[in-house]
């Protein structure tokens, strides 16, 4: 009974995030995301 209970909040938290990810894609905030990394991992490596 433990395991079903956990496999049911699994599969709402992976549907949760795939819905959270459709709803930034189509908002268009995959560029500025990817360019925030970007930074990051600049400033991190001492580039920037």
């Amino acid at each position: 009974m433990v395991w079903k209970n956990k496999l049911l909040w699994q599969i709402l938290i992976a549907v949760a995030a795939i819905a959270f990810i459709v709803i930034g894609v189509t908002r268009g905030e995959v560029p500025l995301v990817f360019n925030k990394a970007v930074r990051v991992c600049l400033e991190c490596i001492g580039l920037k």
